[in-house]
């Protein structure tokens, strides 16, 4: 079967999480071709066997499942492996998966539907989280903000206005992109693929139904990128794509945070804040 869709998932160190992860995979209620791309990224726990045990299964159920990977000490990266996904995959459409989440069983169609017919988008949807009540004013404010801000409010987010987890979109759209950034820990790759995304002109939008249950634990590479580097890069990129269009501005935030994005400022845009 020809694949509509492939699922592109990363693996590094995800044993106690794959089990419950590729059953929601095995679940999709997608009647189009499906698609599983692992690459398992120096995994030295039981992920590789888990992968293996369940591919029999997914083949079954008429998906194809491509399997690769690297057994080097150290790991590459989440966009690292990401990027070795999808090269390796063949879909027309592309759904990101961490391994130690779940889908609902309508996410794949669902993203579909709403993604096929605007070209150069990147579609999310709302989540929960587990366990209950973890990050959950990030949560609240995810799920509730409205179509438009999920474009307006992309300088002001910790990271894109839809989490890289409920990303959908098309080849197409991650090829005009190009890739994942390969630095590796402590870089958020989802933040400046989706930074370049809006600098090329794409969209973005989200299902408003709550299609995948996103993991909250300590070892998730989240907890790796500094609120320092996640603050450098949005102002580069309100810099380069807003205040670089503007001859004049105000600061109104009097107090530390004021002062903090003040300094931020390059010396052009500096010159241009007006007291």
């Amino acid at each position: 079967m020809t694949a509509d869709v492939s699922i592109i998932l990363p693996v590094h160190n995800a044993g106690a999480w794959l089990d419950e992860c590729l059953q929601s995979v095995l679940d999709q209620q997608f009647t189009g071709g499906l698609e599983l791309s692992v690459f398992l990224d120096a995994c030295t726990d039981k992920s590789s066997e888990i992968i293996e045990s369940w591919k029999p299964r997914l083949e079954a159920a008429g998906m194809a499942v491509v399997i690769d990977g690297h057994n080097d000490k150290l790991p590459k990266g989440i966009g690292y492996a990401k990027n070795r996904a999808i090269l390796q995959s063949h879909g027309a459409f592309l759904c990101f998966l961490d391994a130690d989440d779940v889908m609902d069983c309508h996410r794949i169609e669902m993203q579909l539907a709403a993604t096929a017919d605007r070209p150069f988008t990147i579609t999310g949807c709302q989540f929960n989280r587990l366990p209950a009540g973890s990050t959950e004013r990030y949560t609240k404010w995810a799920n509730s903000i409205s179509q438009e801000q999920l474009m307006t409010q992309i300088y002001t987010a910790h990271g894109p206005t839809v989490i890289m987890p409920t990303w959908f979109c098309s080849r197409e759209t991650f090829n005009r992109v190009g890739a994942f950034d390969e630095i590796g820990k402590g870089m958020p790759e989802d933040l400046l693929f989706f930074l370049d995304h809006l600098r090329l002109g794409g969209k973005v939008i989200r299902v408003d139904q709550c299609l995948l249950m996103y993991r909250y634990h300590l070892t998730s590479a989240t907890h790796s990128v500094s609120q320092e580097t996640m603050w450098d890069i949005r102002m580069k990129a309100l810099e380069e794509r807003v205040l670089s269009q503007w001859d004049s501005f105000t600061i109104w935030n009097a107090g530390k945070q004021g002062r903090r994005f003040y300094r931020s400022l390059g010396e052009q845009n500096q010159k241009k804040v007006s007291w």
